[in-house]
């Protein structure tokens, strides 16, 4: 705390002035809940500074609605690029005049007997509850060994990954294949340079089916409303890898056979590093029969709930898509010394960072111990998180349910009398 600062007394402080925390915001100017949302950067300050030059979102523009704001322009199966999306969420803070404080980063959030002591670099704050929307993708997630690269190579992330003309020129190293994965690996590919893409785990799907966006589908049938306590493991979905979709004009499947089709070399999971020699697990076979069997799956639930609607007159004839081609041989190691590869781009995934957060909520994983963002402390929250109440949660379009759930939850709780947190936590109740 800056000498000399008196203590501000708020109701409830948000952390993170992106989408989610703003959403949240105006569920709560809606309660007339007094509250601030703090931002160490500006709103939506990670599209601004971590995002890639071409990146564009996976939902179609008519998916992307917060509270009381939706898209209104002209091509509602587009898809914005990075700009627009900026732009959207920062005219969503303008509308629902959201009392965002930028530049304001929060240092460290402590217990108190009545609530929480929010310290800034701009000031302290104490509140009776918290909601944390600091996001899900904080840090990018790099394997350890990623220490026995070669000191020749140069490593990126997608958070330092700009375009292509940053990566020396030569063959590149692409871990992962998630959307970020074959995203980059299609873009890197395309500016001459040659590229592996080594493949582990991944889910698979046709960016249509039937003429209609695959996230219409995911929509219309109900999935992506899932409930969190719906889900049979749902700890291990909130860990799988986002679908390889890619956002285009011509609406584009972006897969494995696409990549391979124009000469990405695939590779299976990247396993180990010794002696600079890059060694990738011979799984390749399972891996694609996996995602293919469980695409295959989503399809036939498709297909079953537009017959059983019936809505099968209003879409095109059921399809199925050509199984990933298997390469008739492929590389179970590679010499990182040699030169044939220059750089390598962690597509690995991304962590939160709650390093800030003194209070014991976060598991040995670094992930917060929640039910559906109801984190395990009185008038603690968390909202932006995967599959935090329902299988969109971590998108544009997820966070205004989610967050008209978890206001409903804190102004109950705001409804008690003020008492020590050190009592049992706030019941939990269920949407009906």
């Amino acid at each position: 705390m800056k000498a000399g600062l008196a203590i501000e007394q708020i109701t409830t402080v948000v952390i993170g002035a992106g989408h989610a925390g703003l959403a949240a915001s105006r569920c709560l100017s809606e309660r007339s809940i007094d509250h601030v949302v703090l931002e160490r950067g500006e709103v939506a300050n990670s599209w601004r500074r971590e995002r890639w030059d071409s990146l564009r979102l996976l939902t179609p523009n008519w998916q992307s609605r917060l509270p009381g704001y939706r898209y209104e322009g002209v091509d509602p199966d587009g898809f914005m690029d990075v700009a627009e999306v900026v732009a959207f969420i920062s005219r969503f803070a303008a509308v629902a005049a959201a009392p965002v404080r930028t530049h304001t980063t929060v240092t460290s959030v402590r217990k108190t007997d009545d609530g929480y002591h929010v310290a800034t670099d701009n000031g302290d704050l104490r509140c009776r509850c918290l909601v944390v929307a600091s996001g899900a993708c904080n840090l990018p997630h790099v394997p350890t060994l990623r220490q026995a690269v070669p000191a020749s190579i140069v490593c990126v992330t997608p958070t330092e990954y700009r375009n292509p003309d940053q990566l020396p020129e030569g063959g590149v190293l692409i871990v992962g294949a998630s959307a970020t994965g074959v995203q980059l690996a299609y873009e890197i590919h395309r500016s001459g340079r040659p590229v592996t893409l080594s493949v582990g785990e991944h889910v698979r799907l046709p960016r249509t089916y039937r003429g209609r966006d695959v996230l219409w589908w995911m929509d219309a049938s109900g999935i992506w409303n899932q409930r969190y306590d719906e889900i049979d493991d749902v700890t291990r979905v909130r860990r799988l890898p986002s679908p390889q979709l890619v956002g285009t004009p011509e609406r584009n499947t972006l897969d494995l056979n696409a990549l391979s089709a124009i000469g990405v070399e695939l590779v299976g999971r990247l396993s180990a590093i010794r002696d600079g020699r890059a060694l990738f697990s011979g799984g390749l076979r399972n891996q694609f029969a996996l995602a293919d069997l469980k695409m295959n799956r989503l399809l036939d639930t498709f297909d079953e709930w537009a017959s059983t609607n019936p809505r099968d007159a209003e879409v095109g004839p059921s399809e199925r898509f050509e199984p990933t081609r298997v390469p008739a041989s492929s590389r179970l190691h590679l010499d990182l010394a040699s030169g044939e590869i220059r750089s390598i781009l962690w597509a690995t995934g991304f962590r939160p960072d709650y390093s800030w957060l003194g209070i014991p909520v976060v598991d040995g994983k670094g992930r917060l111990r929640h039910d559906g963002g109801v984190v395990d402390a009185p008038g603690l929250y968390a909202i932006g998180l995967p599959v935090l109440r329902r299988r969109k949660s971590s998108f544009i379009y997820g966070a205004e349910d989610d967050a008209r759930d978890l206001i409903d939850h804190l102004a109950s709780y705001l409804a008690r009398p003020a008492g020590p947190l050190r009592g049992t936590r706030p019941t939990y109740e269920k949407d009906q």
